[in-house]
């Protein structure tokens, strides 16, 4: 897959993560879920949707990736925030483990691409 197609994808995934983040908050809420959970499924799916779209692997390498992705990302978000560097520019932390969890996630889709195309 070329890069330009790459990043255009990567550009829709990362609107598509910040776009649903407060709706699966939402759904979280309407169903007394933890946050996290709601988070990670959701964010789970929507990987899913994009391995099967984007990058046509196997079906059970996609389903793997995709949940070891989501989960790893909103992980990693949540121990950045909780470092509380940027506290004076969001108070809440909540919009630094939003994007921070978008931008690992498509780094970390970007660093699986590359280790599949190069071992194949």
């Amino acid at each position: 897959m070329k890069a330009q197609i790459r990043i255009l994808i990567y550009s829709i995934l990362f609107f598509l993560y910040l776009s649903t983040t407060s709706s699966l908050l939402s759904l979280g809420e309407l169903l007394k879920t933890d946050p996290y959970i709601t988070l990670g499924c959701g964010f789970a799916v929507l990987n899913i949707i994009y391995t099967f779209f984007a990058l046509k692997w196997a079906p059970l390498l996609n389903i793997i990736c995709s949940i070891v992705i989501a989960a790893a990302s909103l992980f990693l978000a949540v121990q950045f925030a909780n470092l509380h560097l940027l506290a004076k520019y969001d108070p809440y932390l909540v919009k630094t483990a939003i994007f921070t969890n978008a931008i690992l996630s498509i780094l970390l889709w970007e660093i699986v691409y590359q280790v599949k195309s190069r071992k194949s």
